[in-house]
């Protein structure tokens, strides 16, 4: 094996789907439960993962869900409580990992997040989230989301790797199943134990 690929919520980053329901739900939005996915986002939620609509198209589709006025900021912190945080341990495993490894992000997210929480997490060590990859793919870039088979064919082509000698962690088991359909190693990532008791 030459490349290790990873998921990041629920595998580098921890999250908590609940506290980000509670927190639109708190700023208003009533429907937050069924509009916020389990393992995968659906409506409006999903235009913004498979980057299909801006942040600002975004924030205007939820504020006709919300009663009363409520800021771009507000809306943008809600959504971010699903995110917990990196541990400053996975970064230094990554790190790590590095030196052994070709080390590749591929993530079902979006930008609103990306370019807010999910980059702070990755430079609270003193890095930046390049530092730690050799190649990143978020779904909002691509406009396509795992499990579709067209993201992991287009971590192939962009990051030159061959499936057989690539290992994929994904804390969902459809997500890996549809990465071993194509040849890749899976490994479904279940508890926070460190990436090398997978291996």
């Amino acid at each position: 094996m030459k490349n290790l690929m990873f998921d990041l919520g629920g595998v580098i980053m921890e999250i908590e789907r609940q506290r980000a329901v509670d927190a639109l739900t708190a700023i208003g939005l009533g429907d937050a439960n069924e509009m916020l996915g389990e393992y995968g986002q659906h409506g409006i939620f999903l235009d913004l993962e498979l980057g299909k609509v801006s942040a600002e198209e975004w924030r205007e589709e939820l504020r006709r869900h919300i009663q009363g006025e409520v800021s771009d900021e507000a809306i943008d912190r809600a959504f971010e409580a699903f995110l917990i945080g990196i541990p400053v341990e996975r970064l230094r495993e990554l790190e790590a990992l590095h030196g052994e490894y070709k080390i590749y992000m591929l993530s079902n997210t979006n930008k609103v997040m990306w370019e807010g929480k999910i980059r702070q997490e990755f430079e609270k060590d003193g890095h930046d989230m390049g530092y730690y990859f050799d190649g990143i793919i978020p779904s909002f870039e691509v406009h396509c989301y795992k499990p579709d088979a067209k993201i992991f064919e287009e971590a192939k082509e962009r990051f030159g790797i061959k499936p057989e000698e690539t290992i994929f962690f994904d804390d969902s088991e459809a997500n890996v199943e549809a990465a071993r359909k194509l040849g890749f190693g899976g490994v479904h990532v279940v508890d926070k134990r460190p990436f090398r008791d997978y291996l």
